[in-house]
Formats: C-alpha cells, structure tokens, sequence
C-alpha cells in the first residue's frame, strides 16, 4: 500500500505506550485512535502521543474507513472477538501476546484470517527478534549442537499481591486465561519453541504457593516436553521468586550445550573449539537498538523490530516475521499444561480440535 499507514491502538493499559510509541519511529505512519473501556486511560495516553481521536467502544474505532490497521493491547480474553471483528472490518492486526486464552478462541481468530488472506495478522512475540536467541536458533538448525537431546526454559520472576489487585483481570482464568505460563512465561516458552522447532506432546502440573486468596491461577509450575526434534524438553517457572526477572533458556546436544540468561551465555561448552569459538561470536553480537523510553527493561528491545516488520508487511503485502498462526503455538502448549494438570497425563500439542481441548 502507498500513503500513510493509520493506526488504532486498542487497549491503553501498561503496554500501550510501547506500541504507539514504536509506531511513531516509523516515517508515513499516524496513531489515529486510542480505545480503552477506561475513557480516562484512553485520554491519557491521546494526550501523550498527541492521538487524534479517542473512543471506550473498540467497534467505533475498526469502523473508520481511513483506519489501516489495529494494535491490541487488551486482557487476553478479550482478544479473540476484537482480533476477529477487526479482521472481517478490512483492518490489519497486531496482537500482544497471549494471543488467546483459549484453544476455540485461537480457532475462531485463525479462521477469520482465513476469510481475510489479504489481511496481515501478526501476534506478538518480540524476543524472537533478539540477535541472540535468532542466533541459537541458527546454530541450532546448522547442527552445531550435534543431535538435541535436552532443552530447557526457567522463568524466575516476582509478582506481588499488588501486582495482581492492579487490574481485575489478572490472576483469573476468566479474562487472563491463567497467569505465570500464559503472561510472563510466555515469552520464553515460545523461544525456546521456535529455537528448537516445536513441540508434540506436553505434561505438567502447577500450584499458587504464595498467592493464596489474591489470585485463582498459578504461580509456579514445570512440565516436561516431547519436541518435534526427538529431544525432550521441561519448563520451570515462579512468579514467587526473590529474583525479580531472570529467564534462562539451556541446550544440551551430543556435541555441544549453552546456557543463556537474560540474552547473555553464561555457560557455553563445545566437543571442537572452533563451534565453541563460533557460538560465543554469534550470541555475542550487538543486542540492537534500545527498547524505547516507555518500554520497561523485561520487555527487551524486540518491540521495535517487530513493530517495524508488521508495518512492512502492511506496505509489501507480505507475511510478518511472526504470523498470527504461529504465535498460536505457545499458547496451545501453555493450555496443554493446564489441560495436563487436570487428567495427570501427556496432552498431545499437533492438530488438537478434541472437545476436551477446546473446553480450555
């Protein structure tokens, strides 16, 4: 498309600055609209980001004729009916994670991309933009691992009790659609996914430990993974922890293994030193531009990058780095352990429309 890109930001909460603040890096683009349900949060970030129009009604905002595209910023419940009225009103979508609460909801944003190929749908997974964990998943595909045996992800983080009483919808299975493993670990689950290629089966369990009365959902959990690849795979993630953000993800192969924390190696041993020496040059590579001055330090410096990519894709008629349907997949591993702490057996990830599943 030629001219100016409009945008309509949707959802003016926490990470709201962060999106209209990217869009407006970008030359030939205008963040027309600002809608929240809280007309004063609406007002508030219009008035930040010098945003033409407001509105509390997201149908207001898809039912503008110059309006391009939506970015939206919402609880997770509710982005399956504004992704999918978004889709069938002509309009682009950008999706913050998790892209749906639950497994029906996800079918139904799917199919209404499907009546609307033209359109791009893209969902929110900037870390797969870091240089570093691009990198892995090259060495990865390369073979510089040897055969995979082992991969792993940590999510060590803190969320207080006021945390979770800032915004009634967090910490619900109604409107977040769980807590630790669909917000924060999230992120780190889809890395590793990606690097690694994805999984097939999962089996885990979860527990709220130190939330009790505050939240209905989990704040620890671990699961254990069948990957796509042969290896096998476990997650360990706290929102209890005297760490306030530290996420780690481990490779173990027959050749070689890496341990990376917050984007750095901290552990890196190889059978021949010159992968050994090629490892440690490719994950120390310059980590790219800052994440902007609304962004808080955990969301890391892909919001830039993937705000840039989904533009271009709107201007090139071209798939995003990130579909929509791809950004599913963490997402369905997440509701595969929540599905798994209730039968106390192995969820199976490819292809799963069973009643069961959708129930989620």
């Amino acid at each position: 498309m030629n001219g100016k890109i409009k945008v309509g930001v949707i959802g003016c909460g926490v990470v709201a600055s962060t999106h209209a603040e990217n869009f407006l890096k970008n030359d030939g683009v205008e963040v027309k609209w600002a809608c929240d349900l809280a007309e004063k949060k609406a007002r508030s970030l219009a008035r930040k980001y010098s945003i033409e129009k407001t509105a509390t009604d997201y149908r207001q905002v898809i039912q503008d004729p110059e309006l391009d595209c939506v970015s939206v910023c919402t609880d997770h419940a509710s982005h399956t009916p504004i992704v999918i009225d978004a889709l069938d009103a002509g309009k682009h979508v950008l999706c913050e994670k998790a892209l749906g609460a639950t497994k029906k909801g996800m079918d139904q944003m799917c199919d209404a991309h499907a009546r609307n190929p033209e359109l791009v749908f893209s969902g929110v997974f900037q870390h797969r933009f870091d240089p570093a964990l691009r990198a892995l998943r090259r060495l990865v595909a390369g073979g510089v691992f040897g055969t995979l045996l082992n991969a792993s992800v940590q999510m060590r983080c803190l969320r207080t009790n006021e945390y979770y009483r800032g915004d009634k919808w967090r910490g619900t299975w109604a409107q977040e659609g769980g807590s630790l493993l669909i917000n924060q670990s999230i992120h780190f689950i889809d890395a590793l996914l990606w690097i690694v290629g994805g999984a097939e089966q999962v089996c885990g369990a979860h527990a709220n430990i130190t939330h009790g009365g505050v939240i209905e959902t989990e704040d620890c959990a671990a699961a254990a993974l069948r990957l796509k690849c042969g290896a096998l795979g476990t997650i360990e993630a706290t929102a209890s922890s005297h760490l306030e953000w530290e996420p780690t993800i481990s490779l173990h192969g027959s050749a070689g293994s890496v341990e990376i924390r917050d984007k750095k190696p901290v552990k890196l041993k190889f059978e021949k030193t010159q992968d050994e020496e090629t490892v440690l040059r490719e994950l120390s590579g310059d980590a790219g531009p800052g994440p902007g001055e609304s962004s808080k330090a955990h969301y890391g410096t892909g919001h830039p990058a993937q705000i840039a990519d989904f533009l271009d894709s709107v201007r090139h008629e071209r798939a995003p780095f990130v579909s929509g349907e791809d950004a599913r997949h963490a997402v369905d591993v997440v509701l595969g352990i929540y599905r798994s702490h209730k039968t106390g057996g192995w969820v199976d990830i490819n292809g799963c429309k069973n009643k069961e599943m959708q129930a989620i």
